[in-house]
């Protein structure tokens, strides 16, 4: 977690890292359903930034017949998780700057 990057920021900085976090968070509900229905395809992975990944799934997953897919569902919480932070400690480090 962004703790130790937090821990400097004021009362008014937090309040501005909330705002811009909630423009660019991304959410586990349309992660999901972009699963459900583009799964096979790398939906999620589209919504998620991870362009490499969608298009690999895209070009890729009928080989290994779906599977891949299939495992990725193991992946989009932990990824949802590693996503918002990293998006967190950017707009720290800009207002830091």
């Amino acid at each position: 977690m962004n703790l130790n990057a937090k821990k400097n920021l004021s009362n008014e900085d937090l309040i501005i890292l909330e705002s811009e976090m909630n423009k660019v968070r991304k959410n586990k509900t349309p992660a999901w359903l972009l699963w459900i229905f583009t799964g096979g395809i790398g939906g999620h992975r589209y919504y998620l930034g991870d362009i490499g990944y969608a298009v690999g799934m895209t070009f890729l997953n009928w080989a290994t017949l779906g599977i891949w897919g299939l495992v990725d569902a193991f992946f989009i919480n932990e990824r949802i998780r590693r996503k918002n932070e990293e998006e967190e400690l950017n707009i720290i480090k800009k207002m830091i700057q």
